[in-house]
């Protein structure tokens, strides 16, 4: 018996619309990382976390708004027409996928960055303490020790 195609595989359109789909609501820490990089206008990237997980560290240039505060506050933090990025704690959490749910709702356009703010320090990509700017080691189970892109 396998296991693998115990359920057969999707017919190649159903499987390009599904992953379509996916990548059209997802996005990942490199992909934000380079975005924000080269300053990509009308890109906002909202950290949904609260108030002391914001203080432990956070995105450089990402707007703290609260998932709670999302529907009282965006208009008045978030520039009409801006493509919204949310994040949260990391996989095990869904908070940014509530957060993208309440952006959507409001009519922005969206999409949650998967991995969150786990995956972008273990990238060893930049964070922003009260101490100031801080990176950590790169955790090699999740990018390549040598730079700072997955080339995937």
């Amino acid at each position: 018996m396998t296991f693998t195609f115990a359920v057969p595989p999707a017919d190649p359109a159903t499987a390009a619309a599904y992953f379509h789909n996916r990548l059209s609501v997802e996005t990942d820490v490199s992909d934000v990382h380079a975005d924000l990089s080269a300053r990509t206008p009308g890109l906002v990237v909202v950290d949904s976390r609260g108030a002391a997980a914001w203080a432990q560290g956070h995105l450089p240039g990402a707007v703290h708004l609260p998932t709670a505060e999302i529907a009282s506050r965006a208009a008045d933090l978030i520039p009409p027409g801006s493509a919204v990025v949310t994040y949260c704690w990391g996989p095990g959490c869904n908070g940014a996928t509530r957060a993208a749910l309440e952006f959507a709702r409001l009519g922005h356009s969206v999409k949650e960055m998967l991995g969150g703010f786990e995956y972008w320090a273990r990238e060893g990509l930049p964070v922003v303490t009260e101490a100031g700017l801080a990176r950590r080691p790169v955790d090699d189970l999740t990018a390549p020790t040598t730079t700072i892109t997955c080339d995937c």
